[in-house]
């Protein structure tokens, strides 16, 4: 096969692409109506308590003891690590606007403390939280998204401005856009709460996918130049260079997958609730990262371009 063949037609094949993300993005978007988003505490407000305690806690019993003892209350409970002392911390998160009273704290705290005296269970933390904190944080990371996005869209449309640079910084910024629609779905159908590892996963992916898109894109820069507009169309300029990129991108998403999943498993066998809820759905992102690039982003950045020059020669 020669250095100019290609392997595997992308643009041929980029409607059936193109359908199946139309397809994910729906459902994703749709599954806030069927299973419903469900909003960390400080989104909506209320009392987070964390407690110390030794050996083994089943965290549903846990819930179940604190919801008693809160008459009917409904907790949220996640467990994990305090690095200062290095003992285990299950954490309650009770959602409300007004916070948990004085009087109610002290009957859920005697509670919880008789109930497990053997795990010397005792609280270590107490913290009131507003909504609007929560809403804050939110508009900040939008705002730093929408920044980021504005800034990858010029810095490629410079880097590139000899392939057309405008239009394949918007093609990878839709790529992006349908990635963190992704990871929004995974947090919705898989029932975990939108909080700050949302954002972060969302960030994560901002700088992930937009380099297997930098890289395909500079391969087919180099291409462009190597073989110019006469010996090779632009659908088997960008097959070629995606080809040729494959392997690479395919590898590394592989590698990074493998450390996630046993993240995963890990984070499943000693209950590690905080650290699952960001590696689960940066799983998810990452293999949505892979497949944008190479079946929206370049795809759709050859369709926008060939109808661009199609509109200019009947003009």
């Amino acid at each position: 096969m020669s250095e100019t063949k290609f392997k595997f037609d992308y643009i041929k094949n980029r409607k059936i692409y193109f359908i199946i993300s139309g397809i994910i993005v729906i459902f994703s978007i749709l599954s806030t109506f069927i299973f419903g988003a469900k909003l960390d505490i400080q989104f909506k407000g209320g009392t987070l308590i964390t407690y110390l305690y030794e050996g083994d806690i089943d965290s549903n019993a846990f819930a179940a003891d604190a919801e008693e003892a809160l008459g009917g209350i409904q907790v949220k409970v996640t467990t994990g690590t305090d690095f200062n002392t290095g003992k285990n911390n299950i954490q309650l998160s009770l959602l409300s606007n007004s916070g948990l009273t004085a009087d109610k704290q002290i009957v859920l705290n005697d509670a919880l403390e008789e109930k497990y005296a053997d795990n010397s269970l005792q609280m270590a933390e107490s913290t009131d939280v507003s909504p609007s904190s929560g809403k804050e944080f939110f508009q900040k990371c939008i705002v730093a998204a929408v920044f980021a996005a504005i800034v990858l869209i010029l810095y490629i449309a410079i880097r590139f401005k000899n392939i057309g640079g405008w239009l394949a910084g918007i093609c990878a910024v839709i790529a992006l856009f349908h990635d963190i629609i992704v990871v929004y779905g995974t947090f919705v159908i898989f029932g975990m709460e939108i909080d700050a590892n949302f954002m972060a996963v969302i960030l994560t992916i901002l700088g992930y996918s937009i380099n297997d898109t930098v890289v395909i894109y500079d391969r087919i820069r180099e291409n462009s130049a190597l073989y110019g507009k006469k010996q090779m169309s632009l659908a088997e300029l960008v097959n070629l260079s995606v080809n040729q990129s494959f392997s690479r991108s395919l590898m590394t998403s592989i590698t990074t997958c493998l450390a996630l999943g046993v993240v995963c498993v890990i984070s499943v066998i000693y209950r590690l609730d905080s650290i699952y809820t960001f590696a689960f759905p940066l799983l998810f992102g990452m293999v949505s990262g892979v497949y944008s690039t190479i079946c929206i982003a370049t795809p759709l950045w050859v369709d926008w371009k060939s109808k661009k020059k199609a509109a200019k020669k009947e003009a």
